[in-house]
């Protein structure tokens, strides 16, 4: 009698075909292979061995018989096969890139041998159950179809989309609030189908405009960077940085004042500056701004009046406020005195506007040796030397005022002095020539002042002479200062002791010897009136 002590394969699918080995004993003489009730068609290779083709069949397991003159062998279990259905994946779309995990749904996927994506195997599979594998899908594009193959033969197909992973190209703006809200439009490609748009780990609110735009609601953060990413069936795109920022602090400002015609270059230090998307002195915008670091800007005064504070805006918002003072152009009116000697030296006293806080003072471009602001209206100087006529100018904050004329004067100069002597008694009449005479206040005769004088002109100036003795210089005094000496000499009155002899004929002739003092310079001997 035939026996079978074992089978290859133990099963296939119901539509038959499959070619079975089938190894036993006593596979001899006429023989039948039976497939449960079926006999089919078979190979008789050996005593040991026969090829057969399994019929076709119903689902389940079945008996498979060898038959001889012998008698009929004992039965080993073949199974048919269904072939496997599938009647759902989930998800239906993944990216083009792969890595998908989905799951498949159906009947029959016992033994499931084969995933393809299109004509490409699965990355890999698992075999839940008989209604459920679970499969990682392969790079690719398009639409494709989702079939399992098992020994049952092959499923009908189910769609699967890859969906291109949406990229991010800008955000606008790159930062904002801790406190969040504010609205961040997203620039990139592939923004369509169900999308999740996160700042870091955070979803938030969003809007899509296009496949290439997204407007998002930031959501609160903490101070720091985080990523932005959109999520689609496609996966996720690239991280763009979005930095939550703190609110801006400021700590000083220098200088912190200037003029009311604006310039003035501020540098601004605090904290949180580093986003600094505004300065505004008073509610004026600054005339241009230089983020230096997340501790320093850098900004242009524009024009303004009074105190204004100055504050700056960041993506984490407005900072504190901290005082900026315009300052109005100084003004003059006037400079007393308003000449002086060429030499300097001369205190002057400059009245006008704005002086507080005068940083210079300046006589043509030669600043003053020294300068006092006695108030808001008065400054106290003392003139550097010059010559000529310059002008006169203060400096603040607030810029440089207009100019008052001074006029530095030479120091006069004499040559002659006509006539160069007098009688001690004084009241002699003398021309005094020189250079830069013109607004002499003193004519000195040694220390005394000259009785009266008269400057004729520039080069000329006529003078009483007072009494005196001896030979004394005389000089001119001008607002340039007091001039060289000239000497000038007292000639006392003369005096008589004696006569000898004291008499003579009438006829004269008599020649007589006078004797007394001061006769030098004689220019007359009377006798009587003769």
């Amino acid at each position: 009698m035939p026996t079978i002590t074992s089978i290859s394969p133990t099963s296939g699918p119901t539509t038959g075909g499959t070619s079975v080995t089938i190894t036993g004993t006593g596979f001899t003489g006429p023989t039948t292979v039976r497939f449960g009730s079926t006999a089919t068609t078979f190979t008789m290779n050996s005593p040991t061995q026969i090829t057969a083709i399994a019929p076709a069949g119903s689902a389940g397991t079945v008996q498979v018989t060898v038959t001889t003159a012998a008698g009929t062998s004992n039965g080993v279990s073949y199974t048919y096969l269904a072939v496997p259905s599938l009647s759902s994946v989930s998800p239906s779309q993944g990216s083009t890139a792969g890595g998908t995990t989905v799951t498949l749904t159906g009947s029959g996927l016992t033994g499931v041998t084969a995933v393809n994506f299109g004509s490409t195997p699965a990355t890999s599979f698992t075999v839940n159950s008989s209604t459920q594998i679970t499969a990682v899908s392969p790079a690719g594009s398009g639409i494709v179809s989702i079939t399992v193959t098992g020994p049952g033969g092959t499923s009908n197909p189910v769609t699967y989309v890859y969906v291109v992973v949406p990229t991010i190209t800008s955000i606008s703006p790159t930062a904002g609030p801790a406190s969040g809200g504010n609205s961040v439009t997203i620039t990139g490609t592939n923004f369509t189908g169900p999308l999740t748009v996160r700042f870091g780990s955070t979803a938030t609110i969003f809007t899509v405009n296009s496949p290439t735009q997204i407007t998002a609601t930031a959501p609160a953060g903490s101070s720091g960077t985080v990523q932005v990413t959109v999520t689609g069936s496609g996966g996720t795109s690239n991280g763009v940085n979005y930095t939550y920022a703190g609110v801006p602090s400021l700590t000083s400002i220098n200088p912190s004042s200037g003029p009311v015609t604006g310039g003035t270059t501020v540098v601004l230090t605090g904290t949180g500056l580093s986003t600094t998307s505004a300065v505004t002195f008073g509610g004026t915008p600054a005339t241009s701004f230089t983020v230096n670091s997340n501790t320093q800007v850098t900004a242009v005064a524009p024009a303004g009046t009074g105190t204004v504070q100055v504050t700056v805006t960041t993506a984490g918002g407005t900072s504190n406020g901290l005082s900026y003072t315009y300052v109005a152009v100084p003004t003059l009116t006037s400079v007393v005195p308003s000449s002086g000697p060429a030499g300097g030296g001369t205190t002057v006293v400059l009245t006008g506007t704005g002086f507080t806080g005068a940083t210079a003072v300046n006589f043509g471009a030669t600043p003053a040796t020294s300068f006092t602001v006695n108030s808001s209206t008065q400054i106290t100087a003392v003139t550097p030397s010059g010559t000529g006529t310059v002008q006169v100018t203060v400096t603040t904050v607030g810029g440089t005022s207009n100019g008052v004329s001074y006029t530095y004067v030479p120091v006069p100069t004499l040559t002659t002095v006509v006539p160069s002597s007098g009688p001690a008694t004084g009241g002699t009449t003398v021309v005094l020539t020189g250079t830069n005479l013109t607004g002499a206040t003193a004519v000195t005769f040694g220390a005394t002042p000259a009785t009266s004088f008269t400057v004729d002109s520039a080069t000329q100036i006529t003078a009483l002479a007072p009494s005196g003795t001896g030979t004394v210089q005389v000089t001119a005094t001008t607002v340039g200062g007091t001039s060289n000496g000239v000497a000038f000499t007292y000639v006392p009155a003369p005096a008589l002791s004696t006569v000898v002899p004291s008499a003579g004929p009438v006829t004269g002739g008599t020649t007589v010897v006078l004797t007394g003092t001061g006769l030098t310079g004689t220019t007359a001997v009377d006798f009587g009136a003769t």
